[in-house]
């Protein structure tokens, strides 16, 4: 449903500036008029409902409504189903066509297609004036694209733009059309293109599907659209082709042969198919847009007498781009041993005081991204005073310092931190000291001691901490979070990293309220790859804790094309299945996580952070104080560790 929503507001802010002409009934009505058509439709509506309120008792439905219309052009459905809920419908005339029209904007917006449908198929019949055919005809064919008809969608949208008499227009139009097309489903698109018959709407159907399958990034993606363009200039498409500065060859610079080093055998074997396993299907979504079937050699990295030799048996087979190996100590073998005659993606980081030779690319599922994407995250929801928990341990440390170097850096403040020990259950005394609830305990013994009798007293923690920086696993997390809601903190907010998010199938009601850094593949997977997750689920119901190994797999294929056109240049985001993959001057590959929130015991995605904004409230199911109970005494096996 939220994809549906988005797309509305998307197709409706891009074409709803299209829609010529107006009403002008009352003065001051005009100005709202140029808001509307500069697109400004917060402004307008806010015009519009400002007219209706003076005016008669005539004209205040016609103009309710028109702001209706503005705030559903804007995406703000609750104001625009506040104000229509205020209108009657109207017996004839204007007002009536807007009623009817808002009230199918309003069932798309609730994913209604088919009731949308019977209103605007009824309008579509009747003699319309230009404004309001022009409207109609777009929701008609955006409550198409919802029935999964995007062929339909496309003829609409077609002959609506022979009624279009000017460029900017026809150029929204298309627009308008192509955002439809791209939150439509690939497979649906691809097998409409197999059924129709006209060519132009079987054009649109082949370069949305290869849009749609791949983000528009990567090999699949770029080799495609240029031979799609080859064999479609004149295409109306085009306008929209032309603007994404697709190379002029018709082919784009990619390695042809592709070897893969991962431990398929031994101790890591199922890490290493895991990736092997996302790899592969990376891999297969894009080569319907390759104009050459690239050769993928696998090798298992335990067999081949370690990453060196492998590295090497790779070269000379012919790889022109080498992938993994994945173990930390592998990466460092394979870096001190070889001068990288073949470009190479290791899945894992050196040292952060080792220099990688030219032609080594890392790529890893650092929490040290994590930890930094925690301190963006927290500044950018209006916080920038932190306190810390994290373990006595090498990861903990590396979290933390990491968390602290950018959080400072943008303008926050970390005033305290401790380092918990696992293994144990209660924390009692490290929750304390660092919340200052001993410091409390301490002054009240004082002055019990100097009144010489029992006093009220209620524990006051530190006032100064905005938000909690929380590193820890999912078994320690649960306890921690309950601890210190036991501990008077319950309020404050939590951010932590994916490693407290265990996917083990236990109940996370413990952890509600926390938020945490994730990939996308995990939290939110973009459209391109939404089906992915549930597929590899399908198919590999054991692996489903090895789901970001999957995606790790996913982004080690899409990241090839751009590194091996960093060689000569540099090397474009990525919008991955890991999160927003960049190159840094050294050769890392970092990420930008999606963000979740532990709410009712399930995982749920978080939007962005506003510009400005204040914090995210902490979600429990009672609003009272939880003491830990048996459900918590479980012990943290084994420190975190790291591959």
């Amino acid at each position: 449903m939220a994809r549906v929503v988005a797309l509305l507001a998307v197709s409706l802010f891009v074409g709803a500036c299209a829609t010529p002409g107006g009403f002008s009934g009352v003065p001051g009505e005009s100005r709202a008029e140029r808001l509307a058509a500069a697109g400004e439709h917060e402004d307008a509506a806010r015009v519009y409902i400002g007219l209706a309120a003076e005016a008669s008792l005539q004209e205040r439905g016609r103009l309710t409504l028109l702001a209706v219309e503005q705030w559903l052009d804007a995406g703000d459905i609750n104001r625009a189903r506040n104000a229509f809920g205020s209108v009657p419908r109207p017996a004839t005339g204007e007002a009536r066509y807007l009623w009817d029209s808002n009230s199918a904007t309003l069932a798309l917006y609730a994913g209604e297609a088919d009731q949308a449908l019977d209103i605007l198929e009824a309008m579509s019949r009747q003699p319309l004036s230009e404004r309001q055919r022009l409207r109609v005809e777009a929701l008609r064919a955006d409550a198409w694209i919802q029935k999964g008809d995007p062929a339909r969608a496309i003829e609409l949208m077609t002959q609506r733009e022979m009624w279009l008499r000017d460029r900017r227009s026809i150029e929204r139009n298309r627009q308008r059309l192509w955002q439809g097309l791209l939150a439509s489903e690939p497979q649906q698109l691809r097998a409409a293109a197999e059924l129709t018959l006209d060519p132009q709407v079987r054009s649109w159907l082949e370069i949305s599907s290869l849009a749609a399958s791949t983000g528009q990034q990567g090999i699949g993606w770029i080799n495609g659209a240029i031979r799609w363009r080859e064999a479609n200039p004149t295409h109306p498409a085009m306008t929209i082709i032309d603007e994404l500065r697709l190379p002029d060859e018709l082919t784009l610079d990619y390695p042809r042969q592709i070897a893969l080093l991962l431990p398929l055998s031994g101790r890591w074997a199922s890490a290493g198919q895991a990736i092997q396993k996302g790899f592969l299907g990376a891999y297969f979504a894009s080569a319907q847009g390759l104009d050459d079937q690239q050769v993928i050699r696998i090798y298992d990295v335990e067999s081949e007498g370690g990453p060196s030799a492998a590295y090497a048996n790779a070269v000379a087979d012919g790889a022109e781009f080498v992938v993994g190996p994945l173990l930390a100590r592998s990466v460092i073998d394979l870096a001190n041993d070889i001068l990288v005659p073949v470009p190479i993606l290791t899945l894992n980081y050196l040292p952060q005081d080792s220099l990688a030779p030219p032609g080594l690319y890392q790529f890893a599922l650092a929490p040290e991204d994590e930890a930094r994407s925690a301190a963006e995250r927290a500044i950018g929801d209006g916080h920038t005073r932190a306190v810390a928990l994290v373990p006595s341990n090498d990861w903990g440390k590396r979290v933390l310092e990491n968390f602290t170097s950018e959080f400072e850096a943008l303008g926050g403040t970390l005033l305290d931190y401790r380092m918990y020990t696992t293994g144990i259950q209660d924390f009692s005394n490290t929750i304390e000291d660092l919340m200052a609830l001993s410091g409390s305990v301490r002054r009240y013994q004082r002055l019990r001691a100097n009144l010489g009798g029992p006093l009220q007293f209620d524990p006051r923690r530190r006032q100064d901490g905005e938000f909690i920086f929380l590193a820890a696993d999912a078994p320690a997390g649960r306890l921690l979070k309950s601890q210190l809601k036991f501990h008077y903190s319950g309020d404050l907010p939590v951010y932590s990293t994916s490693s407290i998010n265990a996917l083990d199938g236990r109940s996370n009601t413990d952890l509600n309220g926390v938020m945490f850094a994730d990939t996308p593949w995990i939290i939110a997977p973009q459209p391109w790859i939404e089906d992915l997750p549930a597929l590899y689920s399908e198919y590999w119901p054991g692996e489903r804790r090895l789901g970001r190994l999957h995606a790790m797999g996913y982004d080690a294929y899409q990241l090839i094309a751009g590194l091996y056109a960093a060689q000569t240049g540099f090397m474009q985001e990525i919008d991955g299945a890991t999160g927003r993959l960049y190159l840094d001057s050294e050769g890392r590959v970092h990420r930008k996580l999606a963000w979740a929130q532990f709410q009712r015991g399930q995982a749920v995605a978080l939007p962005d952070p506003e510009p400005a904004g204040g914090p995210i409230q902490d979600i429990s199911d009672q609003a009272e104080v939880q003491i830990p109970d048996a459900a918590d005494e479980e012990a943290w096996p084994e420190p975190t560790r790291e591959l």
